[in-house]
């Protein structure tokens, strides 16, 4: 059994610094295992949220050693562990309290998503006819378990704090499960380009370097509603055919 260092931060409301603690560790231990180890045995009023364990959930999101990172599914034995384990909350969002944030925006953000709308059935038993390739095209999106990790290493969000103005990886990622469904009727375009506006995105792939299912959001979901988005508003050939029917 070694002795391993972390720095955990501790504080309300963004106000706070790291607070240095050492704990025993084992063989395959996670972040979170020694988390809660510390949160047991030397800092009871530690405020840290987790629920399954199991990386299916999305709770334990963190920053680790400065990477948005499930502490579930970090094992200490692929961090250096020369120096002190830093955790902190998510920097995206407002902090609550030590390791805690207040995700609830994003809640808000998919509420503001116009919902699922599918087609009249095909046939008269009431079930629709849909090629697998399409079907299989959403089915990675349906992965997400919300732990908005990508939103959080987001640049746009993270350091620009553009809340207001875009939706964030996560919330495209939706708009594209949508959009891409074989049975579904609305078009969510003109939405995409000006509430959602999805031309903040400058695809620099960090959201799917961070996603724990390893959905490919950026090339995937995000490049293809921009090509939607594009070609609707923005291609001069339908332009001059608009003019054209205009008159």
């Amino acid at each position: 059994m070694k002795t391993a260092r972390f720095k955990l931060w501790r504080g309300e409301r963004g106000e706070g610094d790291f607070v240095e603690y050492e704990t025993k560790i084992t063989e395959g231990m996670v972040v979170l295992d020694a988390v809660l180890q510390i949160q047991a045995e030397q800092a009871n009023d530690l405020a840290c949220r987790w629920n399954c364990k199991a990386g299916k959930c999305g709770s334990c999101s963190a920053e680790v050693n400065g990477m948005p990172k499930l502490m579930c599914m970090t094992r200490l034995n692929s961090l250096p562990m020369d120096k002190p384990v830093t955790v902190e909350p998510m920097r995206a969002f407002p902090s609550i309290r030590d390791l805690a944030t207040d995700v609830s925006w994003n809640y808000g953000v998919k509420e503001k998503i116009r919902p699922f709308a599918p087609r009249e059935p095909d046939a008269e038993d009431g079930t629709w006819r849909m090629s697998q390739k399409d079907v299989d095209r959403v089915q990675e999106f349906r992965k997400c378990i919300e732990c908005f990790l990508c939103q959080d290493v987001c640049h746009v969000l993270r350091d620009h704090h553009m809340h207001e103005d875009f939706i964030g990886p996560r919330f495209l990622v939706y708009a594209a499960a949508l959009e891409m469904h074989p049975l579904d009727t609305d078009d969510r375009l003109k939405d995409l380009k000006d509430d959602s506006n999805i031309g903040l995105c400058n695809i620099t792939k960090c959201c799917t370097k961070v996603c724990p299912e390893h959905i490919t959001i950026t090339d995937n979901a995000i490049i293809p509603l921009k090509e939607r988005v594009v070609d609707e508003f923005y291609d001069p050939v339908k332009k001059f055919l608009k003019l054209f029917r205009r008159k």
